[in-house]
């Protein structure tokens, strides 16, 4: 059975950071691109960056960049994102998602799913 479980989410404040974790099973990590979406309410569910399979990193939002980074570790199953300098605008729920080897820009190409993790920037 597939499963992708975010964890790591939470309540900060504007600055701080923030490490997300997406453990995954039922399938090998390795052969997978895996991405990090998030969806704001009332906003529609958006990609801001992914890792291939060979680890190749491609940024989907521009205002992530500098901030957010994304890694994996096919040991242990698991992809991260790590967030800095949050700001009140990064507030979401966040999802991974996975699909094989390459990674891909819109979130319907995405085989399976975890089923997310608030997070909330605010003082």
């Amino acid at each position: 059975q597939v499963q992708l479980v975010e964890s790591g989410g939470g309540l900060v404040q504007p600055g701080d950071s923030l490490k997300l974790s997406c453990a995954v099973s039922g399938f090998t990590l390795a052969n997978y691109a895996i991405a990090w979406f998030r969806q704001a309410p009332g906003e529609e569910r958006e990609g801001l960056l992914c890792i291939s399979h060979y680890n190749s990193i491609l940024y989907y939002k521009e205002s992530v960049k500098g901030r957010f980074a994304i890694s994996r570790d096919n040991a242990k199953n698991t992809a991260y994102l790590q967030m800095n300098t949050l700001e009140p605008e990064d507030t979401a729920v966040y999802y991974c998602a996975a699909v094989l080897r390459w990674c891909q820009s819109t979130a319907t190409h995405y085989n399976y799913w975890g089923q997310g993790t608030q997070v909330t920037v605010s003082s």
